[in-house]
C-alpha cells in the first residue's frame, strides 16, 4: 500500500480481461455495458451451465438417508 492513502483495487473484466478500477466501474465486475450484456447473452444461449453433479450428489445423500 502506498503511504499516502488507500490502494485502488484493480480487477480483470470476466468477459474481455481488461483491467478496471473496481470503484470506478459502474458495470462491475465488467468493464463496460457491452461486456455485461455479452456475458448475459452467453447465459441465455446456455453457453454457461451449472453442472448436474450437484444434483447427483444431493440425490445420493437422500438415497443413503432412506432406510
Amino acid at each position: 500500500m502506498s503511504s499516502g492513502g488507500k490502494e485502488k483495487l484493480s480487477v480483470s473484466c470476466p468477459s474481455c480481461g481488461k483491467k478496471v478500477l473496481w470503484e470506478a466501474s459502474p458495470h462491475r465486475p465488467f468493464c463496460s455495458e457491452r461486456c455485461k450484456l455479452a456475458d448475459l447473452g452467453k447465459w441465455l444461449d446456455e453457453d454457461y451451465r451449472i453442472t448436474s453433479c450437484l444434483e447427483d450428489e444431493s440425490e445420493k445423500s437422500q438415497e443413503s438417508e432412506d432406510p
